[in-house]
């Protein structure tokens, strides 16, 4: 209920994304309040909200959606202009995995920043399911986000990732091992502006923070901080040994 829920939001505010044809401003506008008062049942059957403020946070839910729409096409923006494999918006928007991740993150985050318990973790371990991409709901993630590929990748609960950041499969912005009495403490590593972190890399600790315009190559195991403007890479020696036939 909760992922139908989701995906139908998904589906209007991208319409492209749907079978239908019919995208007139009318049967938006139905869709649009059918969702709302869907919300508010969620809300109700799954005990989410204290002192009965389903419509509130229903209302206080979709007054935001417009600018959760604006970051989203950021993202979309950034994909667009990243990916040289990307023919279009609407392959991006029926296609990607990477922004279907983002999108059901962006949603469970208003969700989470209303105090919503459960439903926002519901909605990303959907999409991690879906997609292989697990993104809490809890993380501070800026605009023009661009996820490539996406699989394993995990950005855990207080991590904060800047504007124009890329993220590629395989990535984790982790925790170091901490006692649990620390589980509200700054766990997850800081990404900068304009950084870009390749596969396999993994940045650990809540002191952890990559600088503005800072590159991160693949498989580096990162625990430390780095300035801005740095380029950081894991160094292995690949030998080939080649055959001796006559």
């Amino acid at each position: 209920m909760i992922a139908n829920w989701a995906q139908s939001l998904l589906n209007l505010i991208f319409p492209e994304r749907g079978a239908s044809t019919n995208y007139n401003q009318e049967v938006l506008k139905g869709v649009f309040f059918e969702l709302k008062e869907e919300l508010q049942l969620i809300l109700k059957s799954t005990k989410a909200c204290h002192k009965n403020q389903y419509k509130e946070i229903s209302d206080a839910f979709f007054d935001v959606l417009p600018e959760v729409y604006r970051k989203l096409n950021t993202d979309l923006i950034s994909i667009v202009e990243g990916d040289p494999a990307a023919k279009s918006e609407f392959e991006i928007i029926r296609c990607y995995p990477g922004f279907f991740a983002i999108a059901m993150y962006r949603f469970a985050h208003e969700l989470h920043l209303l105090d919503v318990p459960h439903i926002p973790r519901i909605i990303t371990e959907y999409a991690h399911t879906t997609t292989g991409i697990d993104i809490h709901p809890a993380a501070q993630i800026g605009e023009y986000l661009y996820i490539d590929h996406g699989t394993g990748l995990v950005i855990g609960e207080t991590t904060i990732i800047g504007n124009h950041v890329k993220l590629y499969q395989g990535v984790t912005l982790g925790a170091l091992s901490v006692d649990k009495t620390q589980s509200n403490s700054k766990r997850h590593p800081t990404i900068g502006n304009h950084v870009i972190i390749y596969s396999g890399a993994t940045i650990l600790g809540g002191e952890t923070v990559i600088g503005d315009h800072s590159v991160i190559g693949g498989n580096v195991w990162l625990t430390r901080s780095v300035p801005e403007g740095s380029t950081v890479y894991h160094q292995a020696e690949i030998k080939i040994k080649e055959s001796n036939k006559g």
